[in-house]
């Protein structure tokens, strides 16, 4: 990292709930945000908070998450997500992170991150991937 993350540190991201980030596996379900989108959603928050820290070549995968979805947000609601750095050690970053659509908070959790090399992690899936 070209600085060290420090508690405090922040990120954001407001969206408008759209078709895609809706509920599709239940039809008897009224078209609201769905808990894997959310998660996406606080996943950017963490990653832009990671940002301005990391150097060149890296980036960040998660490694832990625990949610709460608290309250639905229809399609057309629109959220922000925010994840506040509460500890690093070294690579090992953690994050509070919480979701609100302007009416109450509709989700809050914590997730950790951790800073890796995209050349090494290329390295390591590069076996994974199926024959050309």
């Amino acid at each position: 990292m070209n600085t060290p993350t420090r508690p405090g540190d922040s990120g954001e991201i407001t969206f408008v709930v759209e078709g895609p980030h809706a509920v599709s596996f239940d039809p008897a379900m009224p078209p609201v945000l769905s808990t894997p989108s959310l998660l996406w959603f606080l996943e950017q928050a963490a990653i832009r908070a990671l940002a301005p820290r990391l150097a060149g070549g890296e980036v960040s995968v998660g490694t832990e998450v625990e949610l709460q979805h608290l309250a639905p947000t229809p399609v057309g609601g629109m959220v922000t997500c925010r994840a506040r750095v509460v500890s690093a050690d070294g690579p090992a970053v953690a994050f509070h992170v919480e979701a609100h659509d302007g009416h109450e908070v509709i989700a809050r959790g914590f997730h950790r991150r951790r800073v890796v090399r995209a050349a090494g992690l290329a390295r390591r899936v590069g076996p994974k991937l199926p024959p050309a």
